[in-house]
């Protein structure tokens, strides 16, 4: 994974598994970031016909 990107996962809140990953550049502000994301939990909850409130999505984090 490249330090400089934010990495997300995409979770079907009521099976509990991911069902997409996505990264984003870290220099987008905030708003740009959140924007970004909704933006990609709508296209997803579209592509796996699903409501997109049971989507969410959660930055993935390195444990090392």
């Amino acid at each position: 994974m490249n330090t400089a990107d934010k990495h997300y996962k995409f979770i079907n809140s009521r099976t509990g598994y991911v069902i997409y990953y996505h990264s984003l550049v870290s220099s987008l502000s905030a708003e740009e970031m959140k924007a970004e994301l909704e933006k990609i939990k709508a296209q997803v909850a579209i592509k796996n016909d699903i409501y997109q409130e049971t989507v969410y999505w959660e930055e993935i984090k390195d444990e090392a």
